[in-house]
């Protein structure tokens, strides 16, 4: 298992920019998948997202050209970059690591408000 403790989210009018951060205990981040979802009320929890152990990424189509994500292996710390932010994007954001395809640990989550 591993803790991740998520930061940097707020309010935001439309447009703006926000970066979260999320921070691993431990020593196996640098072989962890890691992975940006977000939760908005009466909705399922989805995968915004993704980065491997190895760099390679994704995105769901609905944050692609405005989110990026990045690691920085030295510092055991995710980071989602979101641009562009449309009210649609109000959720709390939470990071989650897996490892050989399992769940290890998820984050308590930070809240991301956009106002129009």
């Amino acid at each position: 298992q591993v803790q991740l403790v998520e930061s940097g989210g707020g309010l935001v009018q439309a447009g703006g920019s926000l970066r979260l951060s999320c921070v691993a205990s431990g020593s196996i981040f640098r072989i962890t998948d890691m992975g940006w979802y977000r939760q908005a009320p009466g909705k399922q929890r989805e995968l915004v997202a993704g980065i491997a152990a190895g760099g390679r990424t994704n995105y769901a189509d609905s944050v692609k050209g405005r989110f990026t994500i990045s690691r920085d292996n030295a510092k055991n710390t995710l980071y989602l970059q979101m641009n562009s932010l449309k009210p649609d994007d109000t959720a709390v954001y939470y990071c989650r690591g897996t490892l050989w395809s399992e769940t290890i640990g998820w984050g308590q989550g930070t809240q991301v408000t956009v106002s129009s």
